[in-house]
């Protein structure tokens, strides 16, 4: 089937970066002038009464939620807090009817499959209405949206967690000037690195990425020790050692106090997302409107993010928590071939919206400030390529990001890809992400090719130009005899529908394809 994400990419050209979720892609509607988010962030400061009730906070019954179903009066429930959504109609992104899919019902399904990494209780805490009734736990809860307008089925619901015996364990030891915890996940690893370790002011956070499953350890540590960890990963055995410095030799009776979700293996998905403050080291110009952002790691803190997998910004505007998704990518194109951003550093690159929410506020940032950002996120995993000989991307804008890591995976020890291809769709040649790299790489490197297609064509142009068409996609994927294709698109919502309707009239299966989506 295909590889929809759960946590899918961004739309480069939305305001409002959303649809992290499964193939419940969502339509976005053009809004009105004056309901962008920060005009609603602005509207839901301005004092006004948005729940009708005048300040008091009320319980709601399942009966009295269900009478609130309609365009002019519509409430809903997510996780058991009541939300008048009325006000909020005109500044919803996915529309009005996306909304009223939860009027009057348990809302909290459909939010997560959309919006599960939205801070709504600061969104709409304008809105609260009041509590659900203890009775009500079994609300009718929001029917699933149909499958988006590409016409490929969602992915089917995760399995339940693996039988005890499968479930990983840990153990662990020490010596006078160190103690080590050992995680036996208890099948073999991704080479492109599992863990996420956290140490801050003695209390460790680790959490092991199993492909769509979580595993952790949250842990109070017994004494005090220094803020370093260290990470050592047996790929084969499945084995994962932390080692971590103690600040007083000597010998601990105990590990720790387990914290909240300590020793837990549960589906990633329906782990909480988890930021750690990051400082921002420089910011370089990639063209007119975009910037390389290199962010540091705290120390304590060890993370792998790999080729494909996208974090979460989070910042504070106007008093309302804003989280955005964004691809790492490496620092350069001809850095050193890797299959995860690792080490202290990660570099993101962001197009700044002059009317967008976050980021002007990241544009804004000075050499010094943090910003908070998550672990990484999404379903994409290099095995998906495992004998692909021709791997083609798609990329419309700052959908090339996705794509960065990817050219320098496949052209690293990834030998059996024989030929990638990129075909960059901007609008202007100024827009054109990291050009003269491209360029350099595909004089280099046999194996590589890229082609731009622009919308406005300068004089003397003699590249591509135009809109994505059947005839272009159809001159540009070649199927060599005995080769086996993949192709990955990623773009503005508008752009992936099309591209996705063009390759399926083509022939192209759902296996062959990848949206990084938005």
């Amino acid at each position: 089937m295909l590889n929809v994400p759960t946590q899918s990419f961004p739309a480069p050209s939305s305001q409002q970066r959303v649809s992290p979720s499964g193939q419940s892609e969502r339509n976005k509607v053009a809004l009105k002038p004056g309901h962008s988010l920060m005009d609603w962030i602005r509207f839901s400061k301005s004092g006004k009464d948005l729940t009708g009730l005048r300040g008091r906070l009320i319980e709601v019954t399942q009966e009295e939620l269900q009478k609130h179903n309609k365009r002019e009066d519509c409430w809903t429930c997510i996780r058991g807090m009541v939300y008048n959504v009325t006000p909020y109609m005109d500044y919803h992104p996915g529309g009005e009817e996306e909304l009223m899919k939860a009027a009057g019902i348990d809302g909290t399904d459909l939010f997560d499959q959309v919006h599960r990494w939205v801070n709504y209780e600061s969104m709409l805490k304008e809105c609260l209405v009041g509590r659900m009734a203890a009775k009500a736990t079994t609300a009718i809860k929001a029917i699933i949206p149909p499958p988006s307008p590409t016409g490929f089925t969602p992915p089917p619901t995760v399995a339940p967690p693996p039988d005890k015996d499968s479930r990983p364990r840990y153990d662990w030891f020490q010596t006078d000037a160190t103690v080590h915890l050992v995680v036996y996940a208890k099948r073999k690893l991704p080479s492109s690195g599992c863990t996420i370790a956290d140490l801050v002011a003695g209390v460790l956070r680790l959490e092991v990425l199993l492909e769509k499953m979580s595993y952790m350890i949250h842990l109070r540590l017994a004494d005090e020790v220094e803020r370093s960890v260290t990470v050592h990963t047996a790929v084969s055995s499945g084995r994962i050692q932390v080692t971590i410095r103690k600040q007083t030799n000597g010998k601990w009776t105990s590990l720790g106090q387990p914290l909240e979700f300590h020793n837990t293996f549960i589906r990633k998905k329906d782990r909480a997302l988890f930021f750690r403050d990051c400082v921002l080291v420089s910011k370089t110009e990639v063209n007119h409107n975009t910037h390389l952002f290199r962010l540091q790691l705290p120390h304590g803190c060890i993370m792998h993010v790999p080729v494909g997998k996208h974090v979460y910004l989070k910042a504070l505007i106007e008093d309302t928590e804003v989280v955005r998704p964004y691809t790492p990518v490496d620092q350069n194109l001809t850095a050193a071939p890797h299959h995860s951003s690792l080490g202290s550093d990660l570099y993101l690159m962001i197009k700044v919206y002059p009317d967008g929410v976050l980021t002007p506020h990241l544009n804004s940032l000075c050499i010094g400030d943090q910003v908070s950002i998550s672990g990484p996120e999404g379903i994409f995993s290099l095995r998906l390529l495992r004998d692909v000989t021709h791997l083609y991307l798609l990329a419309a804008g700052t959908g090339f990001t996705p794509m960065a890591r990817l050219i320098c995976a496949a052209l690293g020890d990834m030998e059996a890809i024989r030929k990638t291809k990129l075909l960059f769709f901007n609008w202007r040649e100024e827009d054109i992400l990291w050009r003269r790299e491209l360029d350099e790489l595909a004089a280099n490197k046999e194996r590589f090719q890229v082609e731009y297609v622009l919308s406005d064509t300068p004089e003397g142009w003699t590249g591509r130009k135009g809109r994505v068409d059947e005839s272009m996609l159809n001159e540009f994927l070649t199927r060599p005899e005995g080769s086996k294709c993949y192709i990955c698109v990623c773009g503005p919502t508008a752009f992936t529908e099309l591209t996705v309707s063009l390759l399926k009239q083509l022939g192209f299966t759902e296996e062959e394809l990848h949206l990084f989506q938005g």
